[in-house]
């Protein structure tokens, strides 16, 4: 029998403290340290032809989970790299992460605009 995803949920409200990646053991992968490794993956992850509502309130549930998760930068720079299709990562769903990534190319192209003028003008001096 299928139950509600995660109804009675309960995260604390005291967020963690975060450590700076430079005072973190460096030859630990970050991942060691997220504090979703002690949650189950289905917060994090959505079922098949799971309902909208479900689907939000479990990815609301998850983003309290990230909220307070040390590492979460490093998780939201992973799964932007990857980029992982899938899931809540670093406190952004796959669609949030599509529109970070749209934004990211965009930015690089007026980068490379703004640069091939100073670029041309150098040439020609």
């Amino acid at each position: 029998m299928l139950q509600p995803p995660h109804s009675s949920l309960q995260v604390a409200a005291v967020p963690a403290p975060r450590v700076p990646a430079r005072d973190r053991d460096q030859d630990a992968p970050w991942h060691t340290e997220a504090v979703c490794r002690r949650d189950e993956a289905g917060l994090f992850f959505a079922p098949s032809k799971e309902p909208t509502a479900a689907r939000l309130s479990r990815e609301e549930a998850a983003k309290r989970v990230c909220a307070r998760c040390p590492v979460m930068v490093e998780c939201r720079e992973h799964a932007l790299l990857q980029p992982e299709p899938y899931g809540v990562w670093g406190g952004l769903t796959a669609a949030e992460r599509r529109v970070v990534l749209a934004r990211r190319r965009r930015r690089e192209m007026e980068l490379k605009k703004a640069a091939r003028p100073a670029n041309q003008i150098a040439a020609a001096g």
